[in-house]
């Protein structure tokens, strides 16, 4: 796991492309979030390839994650939150923990960008058996109603 760098730009593209069996929709949203100036997390996990031919390493990128500002409006003010979203893993990756470790790592990236919270829309599925849940049942209003409900989850630990 490790930041991701401005050379991982493809790599992240194709990873989401796979993992969403999209033609790039959540990539083309991945990178504009990417591309806001606001306090924000990128990151990847690679595995390190040999490339045919040359002996030196090269990160091939197999899973991704982003986290970007989003803010609840609280009684008394807004609070800046991040939502954790996208999150891909390669389909040949997947089911071995990788999505896992870049969900912890990122929850870790969150605490030293002093976030309060983090916020996701994902599987119930998924998450759930990472300790996620539903943030309606915490008194959480999703932002939007195109967001499930059951999909509307915080953070289980203390960022």
């Amino acid at each position: 796991m490790r930041r991701q760098r401005s050379d991982d730009a493809d790599g992240v593209r194709d990873v989401l492309t796979a993992a969403f069996a999209d033609t790039g929709q959540v990539a083309g949203l991945a990178e504009a979030l990417r591309a806001r100036t606001d306090r924000q997390g990128s990151l990847v996990a690679v595995e390190q390839a040999v490339d045919a031919g040359d002996d030196e390493g090269v990160d091939r990128v197999v899973g991704a994650v982003h986290l970007s500002i989003s803010w609840v409006d609280a009684p008394t003010r807004l609070v800046e939150v991040l939502t954790l979203s996208p999150l891909a893993v390669a389909p040949a990756y997947q089911r071995r923990g990788v999505g896992a470790a870049l969900v912890g790592a990122a929850v870790a990236a969150a605490g030293e960008l002093r976030a309060p919270l983090v916020f996701l829309e994902g599987d119930p599925g998924y998450y759930g058996r990472l300790g996620w849940r539903p943030a309606s049942g915490l008194g959480f209003t999703r932002p939007s109603v195109r967001v499930p409900l059951k999909s509307f989850v915080p953070s289980p630990m203390k960022v």
